[in-house]
């Protein structure tokens, strides 16, 4: 009676002990299986990972999005913050760039009779000398309308430039939330997996004390415990480090110490082709943007350089007055433009223009690559993870359920058992990395498209 009472709870164990949570992995193409082929399983018994939610052994935390995460990173980064004061710098310039030559104003007095001592008005009047005039700066060839439009127009490269180092920042905030959402996952399956196997452990021991296996195949599946619990350890450290990274990016200050991020490492199937990625990435990469603008910059440089290669007149009018008469006299001052003519300036600016045309083509062939290389990464790790869902999960999950049900019953070794866990084991967390990198190409794609729109 006890043995029928023991193979009882060995079958009826398994089902309760050694499954896990699943989320619906499903695309937008309606599928109701989750995965492809003769193997697939349908989507409410395949094995998948489980949401990444707080651990089961803290309580509850501040949960952020991988919006949010986005968001306080553009906001609160220090780095990006110090990229920002550089447009503010050039709008600065812009001031600078728009000023006109400030006017001189100068005056002066001569033959003062400071050791003849005679200071008598008709001394003063018929020695002493009064001038004062007003002088300025007459710029010609449109130098100022040319010095702002140059100025303006490196603001707008300088503008694109910062919109280029906010996207790398995305992509680094993104990445380090995938490796999050990975920790998570991987804690809370390696703290499933311990609670399963401690029940196989104390069904091991029952059968010990009656009897049915030996004292070293009990011994041999206690020490096993052992790797679940180091599995354990290894993922809580990766996890606070993940968080840790990810805490660093969005800003330190602005989450608390027990904040969690919300989601699921989840697959969705990608539906957009290369050449419409690639459109998209020639209309939105600002790298792509600032390299166009820095052609129209260094147009605006050239023509600077022309207008600064014309000469310009200093006017001065003056009131004189001289031993009693007075007098108004106008001065002007033309260089003559025999030998600088800015030829050397206007030469650079077009060496300069030749080589923002090579950057923009440079830059432009350099978009088309990550585009195609980030594309064809993503495509082949969604391969990967069909390959997972079209069967191999359930299949490494059924040969760990029929074989600890054939051991706990007696019908197997402990060697077959032990085999078919570290198989279902290494599965289920190779489909958890298969996953997180098939996110992480995809976050590259949206990186090289300039675009978190996929579609």
């Amino acid at each position: 009676m006890f043995r029928v009472s023991l193979f009882l709870a060995c079958f009826m164990l398994p089902l309760f002990a050694s499954g896990q949570p699943t989320i619906d992995v499903s695309s937008s193409t309606g599928r109701g299986t989750a995965g492809g082929g003769q193997n697939s399983a349908p989507a409410t018994s395949a094995p998948t990972p489980p949401t990444a939610a707080v651990r089961p052994d803290r309580p509850a935390a501040t949960l952020i999005t991988l919006d949010q995460a986005l968001q306080m990173a553009l906001t609160n980064s220090p780095a990006i913050k110090a990229a920002r004061t550089q447009i503010q710098q050039s709008q600065a310039q812009e001031i600078t760039a728009n000023l006109r030559p400030n006017p001189t104003l100068a005056w002066d007095t001569q033959f003062i009779p400071l050791f003849s001592g005679d200071f008598s008005a008709d001394t003063l009047n018929n020695l002493q000398q009064f001038d004062i005039g007003v002088g300025y700066l007459f710029e010609r060839g449109r130098k100022r309308q040319n010095r702002l439009q140059a100025a303006r127009d490196q603001t707008a490269v300088t503008a694109a430039q910062v919109a280029d180092t906010e996207r790398t920042l995305s992509f680094n905030v993104a990445q380090q939330f995938i490796n999050a959402l990975l920790a998570n996952s991987t804690l809370q399956f390696a703290i499933e997996d311990l609670n399963s196997f401690a029940e196989t452990v104390k069904i091991s021991e029952q059968r010990y004390k009656a009897g049915d296996i030996s004292e070293g195949d009990y011994l041999k599946i206690k020490l096993q415990m052992l790797q679940f619990q180091t599995d354990v350890s290894s993922a809580r450290v990766a996890r606070v480090q993940a968080l840790g990274s990810l805490r660093q990016l969005i800003g330190y200050a602005n989450v608390p110490h027990d904040y969690d991020v919300a989601g699921d490492l989840d697959y969705q199937p990608l539906k957009a082709s290369l050449t419409d990625l690639q459109v998209k990435a020639l209309a939105e990469r600002p790298d792509l943007k600032a390299a166009q603008k820095g052609i129209k910059a260094a147009n605006s440089q050239i023509s600077l350089a022309k207008a600064n290669g014309k000469v310009d007149v200093n006017g001065q009018a003056s009131y004189s007055h001289v031993s009693g008469a007075s007098s108004t006299s106008l001065f002007f001052n033309v260089p003559l433009p025999f030998f600088n003519r800015n030829q050397g300036e206007i030469a650079r600016t077009r060496y300069a223009l030749t080589q923002a045309e090579q950057t923009e083509k440079s830059t432009e062939d350099t978009v088309m690559t990550d585009v195609t290389n980030a594309y064809e990464s993503a495509r082949s790790n969604q391969d990967v993870v069909q390959l997972y869902l079209g069967g191999y999960l359930k299949q490494a999950q059924d040969s760990r359920d029929i074989s600890q049900y054939a051991y706990k019953g007696g019908a197997a070794t402990l060697l077959d058992f032990l085999d078919a866990e570290r198989s279902y084991r290494s599965t289920q967390l190779a489909y958890r990395q298969a996953l997180a990198a098939y996110m992480l190409s995809l976050e590259q794609l949206r990186q090289a498209a300039g675009t978190r729109n996929l579609q």
